[in-house]
């Protein structure tokens, strides 16, 4: 397993990128997604770019409270079907099943949204590939 990154979700992200500036990251790289109306900025400490920081910047205006603004750890898996059915036979709920054979999302005890990612991609498999989603992630 393999620490990938922490997604915050912001309202300004001109404002937000010179706070992490002034702390030191800097930008690592960049995606826009004009047909999903976000931009994902990835942050990082020089030297230390495995670990980042995801700035989520919702183009449509959106007030974060809550706790909404913090949206998920995410992890790196050598074999995301075993990682979920191992996480299920522990009574843990997959809230978004790996039907594409590449994501899942889980939620620790006190509500925080973890994604696993597959390191790659699995061909679709059941029962993960018709599981519905429950509740949110």
């Amino acid at each position: 397993m393999k620490y990938l990154h922490t997604m915050i979700r912001v309202s300004d992200p001109v404002e937000t990128i010179r706070f992490f500036e002034l702390l030191g990251l800097r930008e690592v790289r960049r995606i826009d997604n004009p047909a999903g109306r976000f931009t994902l900025i990835f942050m990082a400490a020089p030297g230390d770019e495995d670990a980042q920081v995801e700035l989520t910047h919702n183009w449509d205006p959106e007030r974060y409270d809550g706790g909404r603004n913090f949206g998920h750890l995410a992890y790196l898996v050598d074999d995301i079907y075993a990682t979920c059915q191992r996480l299920m036979d522990a009574g843990v709920t997959i809230n978004r099943p790996p039907r594409d054979g590449h994501m899942a999302f889980v939620r620790t005890p006190d509500g925080i949204s973890i994604e696993l990612l597959q390191d790659g991609q699995l061909p679709p498999a059941e029962p993960w590939a018709s599981m519905p989603n429950t509740g949110s992630w």
